[in-house]
């Protein structure tokens, strides 16, 4: 079964995942944040930046678009491809007020019809494979079917469930009952996507769902960066590793940003997750959202015990 990191806006930069490569590895493939062309179909260079082959060295990394219609899809589709990539994945997920507003992630999934229609016109006439990343629906799990039904239709090259509704963002518990539908009734490959922080959350699921293409990890893989090796059967994360992802992140990113400032709130962002493996050390939590100077980011992140 493959295994996926999620991307997280702002978190999973080109920095991010290839030093989690150098350093932890694991996993077959890393999803980068969705990219999402502006109304006159231009892409942000910041964005296409963060993509190419040259700032990925080690990764085997899969391009994500937001997008809702197929115009803009199919000359981004150009672009990705020009860049080197054979396929690309649609966002129906992201629960974000702002994207929804537009139509766009799980807000695509409260019209069905406009969805099918989308999905039509780039089926017909990409000639670059696509996957989804989708959620079960907008308000209700009871949408899911309808859905399902609009996927089948197409030959999608991964259909990546997350089985929570828009309405639900990220609270309460991925729904497998749900997940287990298009389990049974998907016609393309899937892949489970929710709520696996620990390599025994991994064995649920690829227990129970043994014949899905792969699992992909989010949030659970910022926590625990070495979840992949451990499911794999390799070694738990240790603390010396943390403190080398931490020097090898804020010496990239300051070169990168040119400011302690900036380099300390991408670090700030990314041990929001970390810190979970330490729910006991609240006081070191405390001082690293209070940090003003890198080498006082770093000694905190020295001083934490052995995991």
């Amino acid at each position: 079964m493959n295994l996926y990191f999620a991307p997280l806006e702002g978190i999973t930069t080109s920095i991010y995942r290839t030093t989690h490569a150098e350093i932890f590895g694991g996993c077959d493939a890393y999803y980068a944040p969705f990219i999402t062309p502006s109304d006159n179909e231009k892409v942000s260079k910041k964005g296409l930046k963060d993509v190419l082959p040259e700032n990925n060295e080690g990764v085997n990394l899969k391009v994500q678009t937001l997008v809702n219609h197929a115009e803009s899809f199919l000359k981004f589709a150009k672009k990705i491809k020009f860049a080197g990539f054979d396929e690309i994945n649609i966002n129906l997920g992201c629960p974000s007020a702002t994207v929804v507003k537009k139509g766009r992630g799980s807000g695509f999934l409260a019209n069905p019809y406009e969805l099918d229609k989308f999905l039509n016109d780039i089926f017909s006439e990409c000639d670059i494979k696509i996957s989804l990343k989708t959620r079960t629906g907008y308000d209700s799990s009871n949408e899911f079917e309808q859905l399902m039904q609009i996927y089948n239709k197409y030959p999608l090259e991964l259909l990546i469930v997350h089985p929570r509704v828009r309405v639900d963002f990220y609270k309460g518990k991925a729904n497998t009952e749900v997940f287990n539908y298009a389990y049974e009734n998907s016609k393309n490959k899937l892949c489970y996507n929710g709520d696996i922080y620990t390599k025994e959350d991994y064995d649920l699921i690829a227990n129970r769902f043994s014949d899905c293409e792969g699992v992909m990890i989010g949030r659970g893989a910022i926590k625990n960066p070495a979840i992949f090796r451990e499911i794999r059967g390799g070694e738990p994360l240790k603390k010396d590793e943390l403190v080398t992802f931490a020097e090898s992140l804020s010496k990239k990113y300051f070169e990168k940003l040119k400011s302690e400032t900036f380099t300390l709130h991408k670090l700030k962002e990314i041990w929001v997750y970390v810190m979970q493996n330490y729910p006991e050390e609240k006081k070191i939590q405390k001082a690293i959202s209070k940090a003003t100077k890198l080498n006082q980011f770093m000694s905190l992140v020295e001083s934490l015990p052995e995991l």
